[in-house]
């Protein structure tokens, strides 16, 4: 039965697509599945780092099953598979929690996004990636064109888009695509989320939107939700939360 497994096992969580048949390719129910994980994940504070990885030992994620898009109408397409791809991603890429991509394979089209959306990314030595959509008439749809072309250099994504070619795992080092190259990616990754672990969740989580609103990624809501971080410590809020339960005028400390 294809799926996506979670497994939780102390501070460390694992999220690992399960459908090696079809070299762990995403179907409409994948979706559906990875989403529900992340929601369990943002709710248990015991976790500290997420893994997300790929069943067997060819391929990480190969993209979409063409079976579950290719007969959609143009308007379901844009409107449920891609913008639905879309908003599953950027949860994974603003979950609170440090998150490893162990890339045990090959990574195409949305399957390398779905890594692209993971703060660092692990991979085997022979793997390799590419963005393989003009070759099936479409267009990168889960933000391969805008997330992944900011962690490669512009050429790199024009010649995986463009020219249809496969990026390997020594150039992807080099130019700082992933943090290392191991023949066995998911027990580096599992020693690489427990070192995590043992760190200030609430540092990371804040030191990780920092480092998104610098470049520019959902700015706005990542300052609300610094803010509120902020305000939410204050006495001030303490006050003005018993002032309202107490129905009496708020003296506001400043503090």
């Amino acid at each position: 039965m294809t799926g996506v497994r979670l497994h939780i096992a102390g501070p460390v969580a694992e999220l690992r697509l399960d459908n090696p048949a079809k070299l762990n390719c995403f179907t409409v129910e994948m979706l559906s599945q990875f989403a529900s994980h992340l929601e369990v994940i943002e709710g248990r504070p015991e976790v500290r780092a997420v893994i997300v990885t790929g069943e067997g030992e060819k391929a990480f994620c190969s993209g979409a099953d063409i079976n579950a898009w290719g007969g959609l109408s143009p308007a379901d397409f844009a409107r449920n598979w891609v913008r639905g791809g879309h908003r599953i991603f950027d949860r994974l890429a603003r979950l609170a929690k440090p998150t490893i991509a162990a890339l045990n394979g090959h990574a195409f089209g949305g399957g390398l996004e779905l890594a692209a959306a993971c703060d660092i990314r692990l991979i085997t030595p022979k793997a390799t990636i590419a963005l393989p959509e003009a070759g099936v008439g479409i267009v990168p749809g889960w933000s391969g064109s805008q997330r992944l072309a900011r962690l490669v250099p512009e050429g790199m994504v024009k010649e995986m888009a463009l020219f249809g070619r496969r990026i390997g795992a020594d150039r992807l080092l080099s130019c700082g695509f992933v943090a290392e190259v191991a023949e066995d990616v998911r027990a580096t990754a599992q020693e690489i989320a427990e070192k995590a672990a043992t760190l200030s969740p609430r540092a990371t989580e804040i030191t990780k939107a920092m480092i998104h609103a610098g470049r520019g990624e959902d700015s706005a809501a990542l300052i609300e939700a610094l803010g509120s971080a902020a305000i939410a410590a204050s006495a001030d809020r303490q006050e003005g939360v018993a002032a309202f339960q107490q129905k009496r005028k708020a003296e506001f400390p400043g503090t």
